[in-house]
């Protein structure tokens, strides 16, 4: 299937490593030219070596709007164009209900949330010329909760929200808007965070057990072919759709 994404310019939060990094990857195996906005300096550079330099590391965190406009504005400057945004930058950082406090909250939300509203509002007059899509990935700890992390939570189902209010106010422009929720994926992030357990194999092995599809973790790699499959042109009548890449974890009974 020819997914029509050659020299397609893409803007990635977070893209050069975990999600983010295997979205970037597979871009590149397709023909775009994928922009991540991103510090990890030393995945960046493989990414742009496997490009062949037909890639672009911007090599900060999105924390205020400055900063993502400015992201923009060298995209722009170099290539002219922008065809698609990913909003994937983003950690699970366990600010409670009972064990945090509200400026922990406040935080949280801040820092998971609050930069794919800037990165798509200042991509949009290019996505506009471009009739461009935008992919937000969220969690499915939006749906099913999971105790103990009331800001990224909060966060997670705002981008949901967000999915469907802005594919209702961008129609006119053609411009497409989805979600991919992703459950148990095996990154780096979720590899700290296994490691936090006395015996680290045995909590893994326990949650492969709960996913019912193959009894495994989904890869990063099945969550980048859905985003690109939804960045690109075979895909364009979805929007405001959320899609789960989770191997059944979140819908099919635990019991099967």
């Amino acid at each position: 299937m020819d997914l029509q994404l050659k020299d397609k310019v893409i803007l990635i939060s977070g893209g050069a490593k975990g999600i983010g990094g295997a979205i970037s990857k597979m871009l590149i195996d397709e023909g775009a030219i994928p922009v991540f906005i991103d510090p990890s300096e030393e995945e960046g550079r493989e990414l742009v070596d496997y490009a062949n330099g037909k890639a672009l590391q911007i090599p900060v965190r999105m924390f205020t709007p400055e900063d993502a406009e400015a992201a923009v504005q060298i995209c722009r400057e170099k290539y002219g164009r922008i065809d698609g945004i990913v909003n994937n930058a983003g950690a699970n950082d366990g600010v409670g209900l009972e064990n945090g406090t509200p400026e922990a909250f406040a935080k949280s939300v801040t820092k998971n949330l609050n930069h794919y509203y800037y990165l798509a509002h200042y991509a949009l007059p290019e996505l506009k010329k471009t009739q461009g899509a935008i992919v937000n990935i969220s969690s499915k700890t939006a749906i099913t909760g999971q105790g103990g992390t009331s800001g990224y939570v909060a966060a997670k189902g705002a981008q949901l929200a967000l999915t469907r209010e802005w594919a209702a106010e961008l129609l006119p422009y053609q411009i497409r808007v989805n979600a991919v929720i992703p459950a148990e994926v095996y990154t780096p992030l979720y590899k700290n965070w296994i490691n936090t357990f006395p015996d680290p194999e045995k909590k893994l092995a326990e949650i492969n057990q709960k996913i019912p599809l193959g009894r495994r973790m989904t890869q990063p790699e099945e969550i980048a072919s859905m985003t690109v499959f939804l960045l690109s042109k075979q895909a364009t009548h979805i929007t405001g759709q959320h899609l789960f890449v989770d191997g059944g974890y979140t819908h099919l009974d635990r019991t099967l």
